[in-house]
């Protein structure tokens, strides 16, 4: 497994625990609860955007520019 390999596989980790931590916070049954899934999903998803930055830099993850239009005809599609 090569370095690349393993940052995508950590992403995808990280990304699984945000996913859980969110759904903790959404059903949490008291506020001390919802408080402490709320500051692990914080944690979890400044954690993913250091991995994604990183494997950004390296050039493994790469992402296109969306065109004014697109933003414009996704909005036009959602607010209606």
């Amino acid at each position: 497994m090569n370095d690349r390999n393993l940052m995508q596989d950590i992403l995808l980790l990280e990304k699984g625990a945000c996913d859980l931590y969110m759904h903790g916070t959404i059903e949490s049954s008291s506020q001390n609860i919802n408080q402490v899934f709320k500051t692990a999903l914080n944690s979890s998803l400044t954690m993913q955007d250091d991995i994604y930055k990183k494997m950004e830099s390296k050039g493994w993850y790469q992402t296109e520019q969306a065109q004014q239009t697109q933003i414009d005809t996704l909005k036009q599609k959602f607010t209606q």
